[in-house]
């Protein structure tokens, strides 16, 4: 029994080793399918890797080749309509001139003013495609820029100018910031009521000059001061696709303007009206100080002669001074609108729509087009 026990006992051992051994075998070989496995798994991966970046760059280079198509066809619609609204703005101010004192001249100055409006979208368009501005050969006082881009929007009449500046735009920045502001005030005039105020103000704060517009309107959550503030800093560039069906220009346009001439927007400030406070910071490398017009000396003759019909007119017959006559104080374009009688002719009507119109069209750059160059023309500064 013991002899079988013993013989039983190596039968197993030999056993156990024969499938040990196997089982060896068998892990070697399938480790070594794993690693085979993993190999071309690894080739596998970054071969799709490869295809999936010449797909990605594939897609990005069909994008970019749509939007720069896009763009083109967009910047050469906006030439020619800006081209169309300088023939137009110029012949609607010769007819202003030519026709200056007949009842029609207010109808022609509401078609003037839509024509302006048109033009600042057209321009803004042309801007977002990497068209360049017109470019202004001398600086504009920063009040005649402010009240031009007041004359680019539907409800100019809303907007208050609340001071003077002796401040001036040198001559780089007077577009690009009229545009800015336009923009701005057209977007505090469409979110709010059409009887709120909207607010002009200046600040010169250390070595930067501010333009401060305060609106009465609905105020942004933290989620789109975020967005706001992403395009208007410029570094957030959204292509035309994502611009929506009724694609909104004035932010992202606002941010490429900002970018390119070196001042900012912020829009993340809170009116006294409950609204939104925005501000365009200019640095001092955008603006100086606004020169006094040269007086030109008269001759000593037509001094003296001046001289002798002032002291004839201030005295009277008797040689007593005569009484002055009362001056009237100066009143803005709301101001006048407000203190206008409840009746009157159609023709007296549109004198006066005329004359609140015509006030963004008189002077040196009170126009709105503020004298810069044709677009065509234009040169990047």
């Amino acid at each position: 029994m013991a002899a079988i026990a013993v013989v039983a006992v190596v039968l197993l051992v030999g056993r156990n080793r024969a499938l040990g051994a196997k089982r060896r075998e068998i892990e070697a070989a399938l480790g070594q399918q794993l690693r085979t496995s993993e190999g071309q798994l690894a080739v596998t991966q970054s071969e799709l890797r490869r295809v999936m970046d010449e797909q990605d760059s594939t897609v990005k280079a069909a994008e970019e080749s749509s939007e720069d198509s896009t763009k083109a066809v967009l910047k050469g619609a906006a030439r020619f309509l800006q081209s169309l609204a300088a023939e137009q703005m110029a012949l609607l101010e010769e007819i202003q001139r030519k026709y200056g004192g007949h009842s029609v001249l207010g109808d022609l100055l509401e078609v003037n003013h839509a024509n302006a409006q048109m033009a600042r979208k057209a321009q803004g368009i042309a801007v977002m495609c990497g068209a360049p501005i017109g470019r202004r050969s001398r600086p504009a006082s920063v009040y005649d820029v402010v009240r031009s881009a007041q004359g680019q929007i539907r409800n100019f009449r809303r907007v208050e100018i609340m001071q003077q500046t002796g401040f001036a735009l040198k001559a780089s920045a007077v577009s690009p910031v009229a545009l800015a502001v336009a923009e701005l005030l057209d977007n505090a005039a469409s979110f709010s009521q059409s009887d709120a105020p909207i607010e002009v103000t200046f600040q010169h704060v250390q070595n930067n000059l501010c333009i401060v517009i305060d609106d009465a309107g609905v105020s942004m959550n933290d989620e789109e001061r975020q967005k706001a503030t992403a395009l208007l800093s410029g570094d957030v560039s959204p292509r035309l696709s994502q611009l929506g069906n009724q694609p909104k220009f004035g932010f992202p346009v606002i941010g490429l303007l900002a970018r390119q001439y070196g001042f900012k927007v912020d829009v993340t400030g809170v009116s006294r009206y409950g609204g939104v406070r925005a501000v365009v910071l200019l640095p001092e490398e955008l603006w100086t100080m606004e020169e006094a017009p040269p007086v030109e000396e008269a001759p000593v003759r037509d001094i003296r002669q001046a001289e002798g019909r002032s002291q004839n007119s201030g005295r009277t017959v008797h040689g007593l001074p005569k009484r002055g006559s009362r001056q009237t104080p100066l009143v803005n374009v709301s101001q006048r609108n407000a203190a206008r009688p409840a009746s009157r002719t159609p023709d007296e009507a549109a004198r006066a729509t005329g004359r609140s119109l015509g006030a963004f069209q008189r002077g040196a750059i009170s126009g709105r087009n503020l004298d810069s160059a044709p677009f065509e023309g234009a040169e990047d500064t």
